[in-house]
């Protein structure tokens, strides 16, 4: 009996993908996320004292959040269980706790509580987790791609430790595939292939960091020439990386980190940098019209009257897009990126706008003046409204001396930049003229 479980495990074992077979059997084996886990770091000083509490592993897929969870209940020799919150429901959770409350009332072993995802369960259910965590019957450890800080409760984070786990680097993934390639017992040291460096080189450099994704692309290339060539080449590391998926959550950090760098890069003037960010978002599956909006916002935002064609431009690139969508509407948002990212900048408009609502939140609300209100409708002129307005087109120079606030204040700066120097130089001229004597009779009626 022992040794057919024994032959069992053995087939389950060689049926396993190569990134599951090559998971680190002990913490030395872990490869990556050395600042948090190197000599002397944070997790491996509360691994060396056996003082680990709850904490929350965030990062993108295939960097090792599972498999340092199961390392560090090894090593701390604590129970270990694991839920995936997209399949586990309530009554897994509380059948679970109750059974981490047992094994401490009976035998003092705690339980490492692993659940993969874990910003998939909604608000209640990470409230059931609260007393046992905060109780020390479990220490939770939670993995998540999404950002803790808007997917998990304040109270469930509070008690946590929170860990950003990264991107393995180019040397990690070509060490990882060095071992896999060497290995003949997890492996694939016995199919006797021969991987030539570039092609390992390429792979490293397209898995952006992953390690399953690197080994699966590896296991590919060499289980499709074991029984042929026996030689894994560029052109074969090519074909078994097949189309890069570029990573995206919609609703994750990627989508509000890649969008933040290219309107970062579009305000700082680095249309190289624009258009790489624009690639990165079109080839993920950004939605382009989100895109769109964004260069829109940007053009009143950060080029402003430095240059107005700016909002046109854009607002054009919008109206294309929505016509005509992907992909040929790639090229009307290069338009737009590149001639945003070119143009000069101001956020004078930006700012003015923001401190007249500042003004209007926050202090007393200004009556509009008498010579200013509508005068068309009948009973307008018993209540004096209108009395006293100046057409500004019946002046030569269309511009009439005028109160249009009834107080001093100013919230447009124009810059010295672009269009808009001619503006600042207009603006200045007309500030300049109202602080002269006024001619004009309205102003007794104020």
């Amino acid at each position: 009996m022992n040794l057919f479980a024994a032959e069992e495990e053995n087939n389950r074992e060689k049926s396993r993908p190569l990134a599951a077979r090559m998971r680190p059997r002990t913490l030395e084996e872990f490869t990556g996320q050395r600042h948090i886990l190197g000599d002397g770091k944070l997790l491996r000083r509360m691994l060396d004292a056996d003082r680990i509490g709850s904490m929350i592993f965030y990062g993108p897929p295939g960097i090792g959040k599972t498999s340092l969870a199961e390392l560090i209940a090894k090593a701390t020799k604590r129970r270990f269980r694991r839920l995936n919150a997209t399949m586990a429901g309530v009554k897994d959770v509380r059948e679970l706790l109750v059974e981490a409350e047992n094994a401490l009332s009976t035998s003092g072993t705690q339980t490492v509580v692993f659940i993969d995802e874990l910003h998939r369960f909604s608000r209640s259910q990470q409230d059931i987790l609260l007393p046992d965590v905060e109780s020390g019957t479990i220490s939770l450890i939670g993995a998540t791609t999404a950002n803790p800080f808007f997917s998990l409760v304040a109270p469930l984070l509070s008690r946590s430790q929170i860990f950003e786990f990264k991107e393995l680097d180019h040397d990690d993934l070509l060490n990882l595939m060095k071992s896999a390639l060497s290995d003949s017992v997890r492996g694939l040291g016995n199919t006797k292939v021969v991987v030539n460096d570039d092609a390992l080189q390429m792979i490293a450099t397209l898995s952006d960091g992953d390690a399953r994704r690197t080994l699966t692309a590896l296991e590919i290339a060499v289980l499709s020439v074991a029984e042929t060539t026996r030689l894994v080449d560029l052109e074969v590391a090519k074909e078994s990386l097949q189309k890069r998926v570029v990573r995206f959550d919609p609703n994750g950090d990627d989508h509000y980190d890649v969008a933040s760098a290219f309107i970062k890069s579009i305000r700082g003037s680095d249309p190289d940098a624009a258009l790489y960010w624009l690639a990165r978002m079109l080839e993920s599956g950004e939605d382009p019209r989100f895109i769109a909006r964004r260069l829109v916002i940007a053009a009143s935002e950060d080029v402003g009257n430095a240059d107005p064609q700016a909002l046109l431009i854009a607002t054009a690139a919008f109206h294309a897009t929505e016509s005509i969508g992907m992909p040929e509407c790639r090229i009307n948002l290069a338009q737009a990126t590149t001639y945003l990212a070119c143009a000069p900048k101001s956020n004078a408009s930006y700012k003015a706008i923001d401190a007249a609502l500042h003004d209007v939140r926050t202090q007393s609300i200004l009556p509009v003046p008498m010579h200013l209100r509508d005068g068309h409708y009948k009973g307008a002129e018993k209540l004096g409204h209108g009395k006293g307005y100046v057409y500004s087109h019946d002046a030569e120079s269309g511009w009439v001396q005028q109160d249009y606030l009834g107080v001093n204040r100013q919230y447009y700066e124009p810059v010295a930049r672009g269009r808009e120097a001619e503006f600042k130089a207009w603006v200045d001229q007309l500030r300049q003229s109202r602080q002269q004597p006024e001619d004009h009779d309205h102003n007794s009626d104020q």
